[in-house]
């Protein structure tokens, strides 16, 4: 999703070896050097999480953007983002384009009228707080656990 760095994803491809995950994909993936890292990670990773039972959107299709969406709305419960960044950089990021991020979008835009009406910043916060948890409680994959691996 464009998140973090692939040396990142390289580190915790090391940390899952540390772990006891193992694989030939996981493997070569976390054999890649700084340098390879850029290039090499993209191909690497689907096939690498595929072997952990995990699923990997493709970038820019529906199912990737609203991975997308569920991995920063995590970010906030984990206090990674307030509610006001969440917001932002959904909106930013999708505009009112996707629907799954639409009520994220329309708070974004209520932080910008503050002031105009009743609504306070912390009422604000509080409906980012519930779609963020909402979205994360609805994560695809289901009761037996698989989660995408957008992050």
């Amino acid at each position: 999703m464009g998140e973090i760095r692939a040396t990142d994803v390289v580190t915790a491809a090391c940390d899952a070896l540390v772990a006891g995950l193992d694989g030939p994909a996981l493997r070569i993936l976390a054999a890649c050097t700084r340098a390879e890292a850029d290039y090499d990670v993209p191909g690497l990773l689907p096939p690498a999480l595929g072997e952990l039972g995990l699923t990997f959107p493709a970038v820019g299709s529906d199912a990737g953007q609203e991975a997308v969406v569920r991995a920063l709305a995590a970010r906030m419960p984990a206090g990674e983002l307030t509610p006001r960044e969440l917001a932002f950089r959904v909106h930013r990021r999708f505009g009112h384009d996707l629907p799954l991020a639409e009520r994220l979008a329309e708070l974004d835009d209520e932080y910008d009228l503050l002031g105009l009406g009743d609504r306070t910043p912390a009422r604000v916060d509080a409906d980012v707080a519930a779609e963020a948890l909402r979205l994360v409680a609805r994560q695809p994959g289901g009761p037996d656990g698989r989660m995408d691996a957008s992050g």
